[in-house]
């Protein structure tokens, strides 16, 4: 024991100690993201070629499609981002000293501040509870609206191409005269016709490839961001619940007062 002394340790203060209500940083559920991006930029690295001729045969569209994408993942960073800031808050209080004033947590904080002891009832802790649920479950809205979003237009611009093609091949068919009797004019007529179905269904399969691709990233993002609200929501709870005080809710009888001095006399008899 001597010994290891000697180098500073077997002492009570190098023993980490496990702080059940502390909460946890979502910092693992922001890495596994960058991770999974990084995975998914290096498959479109390897397959640029492809997805640079699939992105030309409508740029619009699939213009529109990657947009809406980079905003979605935009967004689903500042949604685990923000949780950093109440995280930080939180164990700042529980230690004794404020560092960063609270956003999500800001009813919180002013019904804390009026009062002198952090002590809540169970009714106080279940609405707060509830409206931090009410927040975090609306900050979530516009990402699954945004997912939704995605794969109609990936939808849109799939019927968009095949309304195209529809119509190309219905003119290319009206287009063929087999009367002029020259085989190789038809033929050549039929292979010029064939030049806008085809790019129809470009249209058609390129869209869908960008709009399903882009929902599938980003509702894994959207996933990863409501397990790291989960996460922050279900430690809070555990340590509102610590500091909960369940006898508030406890109602002591009183003893029936008599409105009279004629029913007190009647009662003692």
């Amino acid at each position: 024991m001597a010994f290891l002394r000697s180098f500073g340790m077997g002492r009570r203060s190098d023993v980490l100690i496990y702080d059940p209500h502390k909460l946890s940083s979502p910092q693992v559920f922001l890495l596994t993201m960058v991770i999974f991006l990084i995975i998914v930029a290096f498959i479109a690295a390897i397959l640029t070629r492809q997805i640079s001729t699939a992105f030309v045969t409508n740029p619009g569209l699939n213009g529109l499609i990657i947009g809406v994408l980079v905003v979605g993942i935009l967004l689903a960073f500042v949604q685990v981002g923000r949780l950093f800031r109440e995280v930080r808050w939180v164990n700042s209080f529980r230690a004794g000293s404020e560092t960063t004033e609270p956003v999500l947590l800001a009813p919180m904080k002013a019904m804390i501040g009026r009062s002198s002891t952090v002590a809540f009832s169970t009714s106080s802790m279940r609405t707060m509870l509830d409206s931090i649920a009410t927040r975090l479950d609306e900050s979530r809205d516009t990402s699954r609206y945004l997912v939704g979003l995605l794969v109609f237009l990936g939808l849109l611009g799939t019927f968009w191409g095949l309304l195209n093609t529809i119509g190309s091949i219905r003119e290319t068919i009206e287009s063929l005269d087999p009367g002029t009797g020259d085989a190789a004019a038809v033929l050549d007529s039929l292979k010029q016709g064939l030049a806008a179905p085809l790019a129809g269904m470009g249209t058609a399969f390129s869209s869908s490839l960008f709009g399903l691709s882009g929902s599938l990233v980003l509702g894994f993002l959207d996933l990863q961001a409501g397990r790291a609200q989960t996460r922050f929501y279900t430690e809070l709870e555990n340590w509102l619940s610590s500091v909960t005080d369940l006898s508030s809710d406890i109602v002591v009888a009183e003893p029936p007062k008599a409105e009279s001095s004629d029913e007190i006399r009647v009662l003692s008899e």
